[in-house]
């Protein structure tokens, strides 16, 4: 972590906020992110309750309560390791996948089932983000010669950002990737057409906007993926067991009598259900990865630092 000198303490939020980035290097984006709103937020609202004072003179007095940028990393920090979280500490978040839980530990990975519910989800949530994106994007083009056009920019580009958010717990819950706990600040003051400016000109507006279109044809593979895996694998297990107990024939393979014959043993029938378990086991190893690298996605085009 960079030192700050606490002597020379920074003349302007702006170097406040960049020396607390520089403290904040090698953290989780997400976290830095939080971090920088909560600062900035705090100090433009001591300068606006003292707009006498310059810059300078807020920061400098300040600086003794709220505490030198290097001081408000190490907080939080501390504060987001203190978070309980559900997941296991990963020792390298790049190589996640690789240090996986192992064969069977996947059977008890929270990680795994997390992201399997996050692919049956991505399917109603990707065509939902996919609709409001299209929707928005044409309406407000449609309506930008007319008056009524500025405040629906205004509340489309808004409700992105709140959108974004809301995926980002999402994200955070089901596949355990550190993302943003709080709204980003946006800078008040200034005409319509300057605030309208200022969104457009940011980069969280656009690369939350192509999450959200990237999302209905990611959502579509997860979603094939977790069902015709997961079922498959259940229904040959729950078939196979079936049989085993009742004696019915339910497992068949009519295009090959021979191995359908062979399935019928009791011997057969155990295999059946063995290759149940393994199906189940690549599922789960699947959704993990497609977990990793998802939040990854989300990572890159939700939190900006």
């Amino acid at each position: 972590m960079a030192d700050v000198n606490a002597a020379a303490a920074p003349a302007s939020i702006k170097s406040y906020l960049d020396a607390l980035k520089r403290c904040l290097k090698g953290q989780p984006p997400a976290l830095i992110q939080d971090a920088l709103a909560d600062a900035e937020e705090y100090l433009r609202a001591e300068q606006a309750q003292t707009p006498e004072e310059s810059e300078a003179q807020v920061l400098a007095r300040i600086v003794e309560t709220y505490g030198t940028p290097q001081e408000v990393a190490e907080e939080y920090i501390a504060m987001d390791d203190a978070i309980k979280s559900p997941f296991p500490a990963r020792a390298d978040e790049d190589d996640a996948v690789d240090k996986g839980p192992g064969l069977f530990g996947v059977l008890v990975d929270p990680r795994a089932y997390g992201a399997l519910i996050y692919m049956l989800l991505s399917l109603a949530t990707g065509i939902f983000y996919f609709t409001w994106a299209v929707t928005g994007m044409s309406l407000t083009l449609g309506l930008a010669i007319l008056i009524i056009g500025i405040p629906f920019a205004l509340l489309f580009i808004g409700s992105i950002r709140v959108i974004s958010w809301v995926e980002g717990r999402v994200v955070e819950a089901l596949l355990g990737v550190r993302m943003p706990r709080r709204l980003p600040t946006q800078e008040t003051g200034g005409t319509v057409w300057q605030r309208i400016k200022r969104m457009l000109a940011d980069g969280r507006t656009w690369s939350s906007l192509i999450y959200m279109i990237l999302q209905l044809p990611l959502g579509i593979i997860y979603f094939t993926v977790a069902v015709v895996l997961g079922v498959t694998s259940g229904s040959v297990i729950a078939g196979g067991f079936y049989e085993l107990a009742t004696g019915k024939n339910v497992v068949r393979l009519d295009n090959y009598p021979e191995l359908d014959a062979l399935l019928s043993t009791p011997h057969g029938l155990v295999l059946v259900i063995i290759a149940g378990l393994i199906g189940i086991l690549f599922t789960l190893h699947l959704a993990r990865a497609i977990g990793f690298i998802h939040g990854k996605i989300a990572e890159a085009l939700l939190v900006r630092a």
